[in-house]
């Protein structure tokens, strides 16, 4: 899929969608940087993608960060020191740069922490860090910025949730980069592709986005727990090994192959007249890159927000290509056709190249396509090898945690809810129990949502109905 950009969460301890993830700082004078599988990830994307820009956020945080309120801010310079912390591990234990910080998600922000946070990132050495704020709607955030010249001086991103590929007007006035820095959410076959093809191009279009970034990568968790399978792609069995490439990868790759961050979106209109979109880019060095999608009304909706009616027919466009792009002669083309009738949906289809005659071209565009036109040459869809089928969890399943360099902090399965459970080695006891699993987190954190006052960690199969552990 070629991925631009991977954000992830700052785990709090505390549950923030399918789970919790666990913190670098269960305590105060506590600090790990081996724990949870997000520094994993972003080093398996770097291997992947050495230019891939990282974003760090906060669902939850840890309870003695709040003193025993349920709030970050009233101690804004501990929040600023528990963020700052986790940066520098990155780099220190992983070498990894953090190109982006965000706030708090989907919840309130506070001017005096960002400016707070801003200044902590300095004093460290940490200027090339950018703050995007503040991830839940466009307000209050942009009229916050254009009434305190300090806070627009700090905040570098306008990160909305959700947009419904519109902005609004004083988010426009900051002149700040705007992007959709949670979207999609929606189940992931073929109309979760439309979905995800229609908002790619129209974010920009209608809301003048540079960067939508889905949750979630990749839905790698029990598909029972909430937003089953709302995920890019899907890789739910750990056991089994198995996997698949869904549709919406592939609409991804017709934007992220043939573009870069630092490449520009041209000032075009947007809009088809049959309906549909088309976006621009260029990398300032000559190469262009068209993305055209035509995706319908029934067959693009977002889990949200509600979509509007509109219509979509097959029509033939014209393109013209001015300026330093008359000279294109020839485009390669890369195409997609959802197919809801018969199921036989084509993904990421090499096609002839478009012969650019006197500066322009035309295409016959169907209902629920996408096409890639494109200078560069260097598209490709892998050949992978096939996954391992399928398995359901196993009905005979044991682990004595037995393990004395574990490459996680956690067992593998369990999947917490509420809590952090941790391989825990105690040397001292005499007999079985050397090795266990331990709940480590006694303070309740500062939540995102409403935890259990209890514990909870799941693990199996949803369809059992009588076990014996």
């Amino acid at each position: 899929a070629s991925l631009h950009i991977l954000k992830v969460e700052i785990g709090g301890d505390a549950q923030s969608t399918d789970g919790t993830e666990p913190s670098h700082m269960h305590y105060e004078n506590d600090e790990n940087y081996f724990r949870g599988y997000e520094w994993w990830l972003m080093k398996e994307a770097k291997k992947r993608n050495p230019k891939i820009k990282l974003i760090g956020l906060p669902w939850a945080f840890p309870g003695w960060i709040g003193r025993g309120e349920n709030w970050p801010y009233d101690y804004p310079d501990i929040t600023a020191y528990y963020i700052i912390s986790w940066i520098l591990g990155a780099k220190q234990y992983h070498d990894l740069d953090i190109d982006y910080i965000g706030i708090w998600n989907e919840r309130a922000f506070s001017s005096k922490y960002i400016k707070l946070l801003r200044y902590t990132l300095d004093k460290h050495g940490l200027e090339q860090v950018r703050i995007i704020a503040s991830d839940r709607l466009w307000e209050p955030i942009s009229f916050g910025m254009l009434i305190d010249s300090e806070l627009h001086g700090v905040v570098d991103v306008i990160g909305a949730h959700y947009p419904g590929t519109k902005t609004v007007q004083n988010a426009i006035l900051t002149q700040k980069k705007l992007w959709s820095s949670e979207d999609y959410s929606t189940f992931n076959n073929d109309v979760g592709a439309g979905c995800w093809a229609r908002i790619l191009n129209q974010n920009y279009v209608n809301g003048n986005m540079t960067s939508t970034i889905a949750w979630n990568l990749v839905a790698s968790y029990y598909e029972e727990l909430p937003f089953g399978r709302c995920g890019l792609m899907t890789a739910q069995e750990p056991w089994s090994g198995h996997y698949k490439v869904e549709s919406p990868i592939w609409i991804t790759a017709h934007t992220t192959q043939f573009t870069q961050p630092g490449w520009s979106y041209l000032q075009v209109d947007g809009h088809l007249e049959g309906g549909g979109s088309f976006v621009a880019l260029t990398d300032g060095l000559g190469n262009l890159t068209i993305i055209i999608e035509t995706m319908s009304h029934n067959h693009s909706k977002c889990i949200r927000p509600p979509l509007p009616n509109f219509s979509v027919i097959p029509q033939r466009a014209t393109f013209y290509l001015r300026g330093s792009f008359g000279m294109v002669e020839t485009l390669q083309v890369w195409h997609s056709r959802l197919d809801f009738e018969s199921g036989n949906s084509t993904l990421f289809q090499q096609l002839h190249p478009v012969k650019v005659w006197k500066g322009r071209f035309s295409l016959d565009l169907n209902v629920d396509e996408v096409y890639t036109l494109t200078t560069l040459k260097t598209g490709r869809k892998c050949d992978c090898p096939e996954p391992p089928p399928p398995q359901p969890f196993p009905s005979n399943y044991k682990d004595d945690f037995n393990i004395r360099n574990p490459p996680f902090s956690e067992a593998p399965n369990f999947a917490d809810q509420t809590g952090v459970f941790e391989y825990f080695v105690n040397a001292s006891d005499p007999g079985d129990h050397v090795f266990t699993l331990r709940q480590v987190v006694v303070q309740r954190p500062i939540t995102w949502v409403s935890d259990a006052d209890q514990t909870i960690s799941v693990i199996g199969n949803f369809k059992w109905y009588v076990n014996t552990i």
